[in-house]
Parts: C-alpha cells; structure tokens; sequence
C-alpha cells in the first residue's frame, strides 16, 4: 500500500478497513448537516472578531501583570469582549475562575443570602453542583448558609413542567438556574429559544427574580446565547468551548453590571472586586482561544453528529440524534453495559495527542456519586473541547462524547472507540460490516 495513503494512516493508528468504511458511508450522509455548522461558524466568528475590534484589543492587552493587578488593561479589555459578544452589560473572565463548577459556586453565592430561595425548574442539576448547594452535604455549600434550594422535574419528554414551575415560584425565589446541557443525563439539551420561552414565563410571574443559566457546552453552538433571550447571568468554563482549547484555565460570568459586581467582591474580597486579580501572562492564550472558539466548537459538533451518526446506525439509542438540532456539543450514547463503556472511553484515550498509551480506569471521583471513567489526552487537564469522552459506572449505563480540537480528530476519536469495542468483544465485526 502507498505510504502517502490515507487508508494506510488509518490501518497505522489501528483501525480496520471495515470500520473505516462505515465511517465513510456515515460522513457521507452527514454532508448538508456539516455545512450548516460552517455557516453558524461563520457568523460567530464574525461576531467575537466585531466585538475584538470595538474594543479596540491591541498587543499591549497580552503584556505580564502579576501582584494586585491594578489596571490591567488586558484582562478589563477580555472581559470588554465577551460582554459585547455576549450582549451582556458586564462579564468578569478570570484565571482565578479555576473550573465551570466554581464560576456558578461564585454566580450563585454571590448573588444568595440566608433565607433566599434558588429554584432548578430543569430538576436536578450537574453532578458536581450538588454539593455547592448542598442537596450532598459538604462544607461551605449554599444550604450551610441558610439557602433553601427547590427543584421541579421535568415532564416524560425531558421539557419544562410550567405548572409545577409556577406553583415553585415564592416570594422567597431569588434566583432560578437553568442548565443548558444534559450532564449526566438522557434528557435533551435545551436550545436558546427554548430557554427563552422558559425565562418569559417566570418573568411574566416573577420580574424580580434573577435568571442565571449554566451555559457550559453550549457557547456558539448557535447564533445566539441566552443572554440574548432574557437571561440575567449566562456562565461557563474556559477549558470549554469559549477557550477554544487554547485557555489554560479559567471560566467566566456575564450579564448584568449589579450582579456582576456582585460576583467580583464574591471571587476576589469585598471592597475590592473586580480591581485586584492578575492575568500572569495568559492574557495572549485567552484572546486567541476565544478567537478560534466558533471554528473549534465547529468542528466538535461535527464529530458530536458523527458520533451520533456511528451509534445509531448500530441500535444503540443515542440522544440527540443524528437528524436534531443542536444546542451544545455533547454527545450521549447509551452502550447498556459497563463493558461498553470503559472499551468506548478507552478507544477515545487511544486517539489521544497526549497520553495516548495509558488506559483509563473507573474510579470514585471527587463530586461524583458512582464510580466515573474519564478520557481526555488533552494539552490542558481535563478541557473538554479537546476530544474526550466519560459516564458514570451505572444504568443506563451511557457515554458522553464532547471536544475535539479539529473535525479530523473528532472524527478518529470516534473511529477509535468503535475499534476498540469490536476488539472488546461489545460490537463484533460483522455487525458494522453489514451496516456499510
């Protein structure tokens, strides 16, 4: 075979003709989906190189800044920027924001007294927040301050129930979160027009009450963001989409200017806010990042539909589907076994730029309540824009695929967890032959 071949390449990186094959026949079918992501692309990068130009972003924005940092031109200039590409009033975009999980601990005690009321209408939040409220017990949460915490579930179809919704709002309700993704579990993600109807509906009830949304995995999946829809406070991660895989750390809060504030004398010290709080020199990283975030998450949501394209296409029940629209770059897919699982996760690790000879293992994971498995070679620890994969070790038993820096990798990541569930013995061979 020619060298210069790329079936050759990907008999090199072990898989076989036949799962390539398959791969071919899905990408086919996916062609008119893809050009749809490169269109939303397009717009959204026009969008956050308009906002970079408004606020006239110069070299000197990437200068060191340590100590106090005082008049740090460069991190007030981001935070310029994601507000205007946010349509926000303020945003604070910090390295000291060290995870997603820490920037809605900061949004939410920050803008929470005792007594207040924070109501989930979307039922029970990401796994890791559970103790920043305290529905787990674990120091410093919400609860240990006299927060009172309510939730509504969700109807059969994984959407909102408005009467229970309505009923839950109390005089006591100070702030509402809605989280846009589906973390560890099969229901949908929800799109920004939906998130919108949502936040109409509980103003139309209730103006007073603060709407913050969890928008982890979704920015510039669309046009929009729910800042755009009425949301008081949007929040998210920069080892996510807005970082572009190129910010080393971080997570941002934007919206309104009063809760904003709020935020910064909550991150940094009363008295103090938003003025203290150097960028030590990652200041070049997080422009750039956020630069390139609508061609990465591009690219990412073309390997989260091949994904799902690969997984359905062999029975397995996978959420969205290949066919749905988007609203952030997670992929679920439901593999009915533990086995599944760990052969999925292991082939993402095996397509790994980093790490990729190491073989991932379930463990107890801090925040978790089961066992977890994680795959992520990443350049930057545990950034889930690169290619990654994870799932709890329970029924229903289920993977969540994200990232992937460019379409290509996404797209061998997938090849190779397929590969690597064949080798196990989960899918076998003549089943993804016959599918071609």
């Amino acid at each position: 075979m020619n060298r210069t071949d790329t079936q050759y390449m990907y008999e090199q990186m072990g898989i076989s003709p036949e799962v390539r094959a398959y791969g071919q026949k899905i990408e086919e079918e996916l062609g008119g989906r893809f050009r749809r992501f490169d269109e939303t692309a397009e717009y959204n990068q026009l969008k956050v190189l308009h906002a970079m130009q408004k606020n006239r972003v110069s070299e000197s924005c990437f200068n060191y800044v340590s100590g106090y940092g005082y008049n740090d031109m460069g991190r007030d200039t981001l935070e310029a920027v994601y507000a205007s590409t946010f349509h926000t009033e303020a945003a604070l975009v910090r390295p000291q924001i060290t995870c997603g999980t820490h920037a809605l601990a900061v949004a939410l005690s920050a803008n929470l007294r005792p007594g207040d009321e924070l109501l989930s209408p979307v039922g029970k939040p990401y796994d890791t927040l559970e103790e920043v409220i305290g529905i787990r017990p674990s120091r410093g949460s919400l609860a240990e301050y006299g927060v009172i915490y309510r939730q509504t579930e969700l109807l059969e179809d994984g959407y909102f129930d408005y009467p229970a919704i309505e009923k839950a709002l109390t005089e006591k309700t100070k702030v509402v979160t809605i989280q846009r993704s589906k973390g560890y579990q099969t229901r949908p993600s929800y799109s920004v027009e939906k998130i919108g109807e949502l936040i109409a509906f509980i103003k139309e009830r209730r103006p007073d009450v603060i709407c913050m949304v969890d928008n982890c995995y979704g920015e510039f999946v669309e046009r929009t963001e729910p800042s755009d829809v009425g949301a008081d406070m949007i929040v998210g991660s920069l080892i996510k989409n807005p970082g572009g895989g190129l910010a080393p750390i971080g997570g941002y809060i934007a919206g309104k200017k009063e809760l904003i504030e709020n935020c910064a004398c909550r991150l940094t010290s009363p008295g103090l806010g938003r003025e203290v709080g150097a960028s030590l020199g990652v200041m070049q990283s997080l422009y750039q990042g956020f630069f390139l975030a609508p061609t990465v998450v591009c690219g990412a949501l073309k390997g989260a539909v091949f994904a799902a394209g690969v997984y359905e296409g062999l029975g397995f029940p996978v959420i969205p589907n290949s066919r749905e629209s988007r609203h952030d770059i997670i992929q679920a897919v439901t593999l009915g076994s533990p086995e599944g699982v760990i052969a999925f996760c292991r082939g993402i690790q095996a397509a790994a730029p980093v790490d990729s000879y190491v073989s991932p293992e379930p463990w107890a994971m801090p925040g978790y309540d089961s066992d977890v498995i994680m795959a992520a070679g990443a350049f930057v620890q545990g950034s889930s824009i690169e290619l990654s994969a994870d799932g709890p070790i329970k029924p229903p038993y289920a993977v969540y695929f994200q990232g992937g820096l460019t379409w290509n990798h996404a797209k061998l990541g997938i090849l190779k967890s397929l590969q690597s569930m064949v080798d196990a013995g989960t899918i076998s061979e003549e089943r993804i032959r016959r599918s071609v």
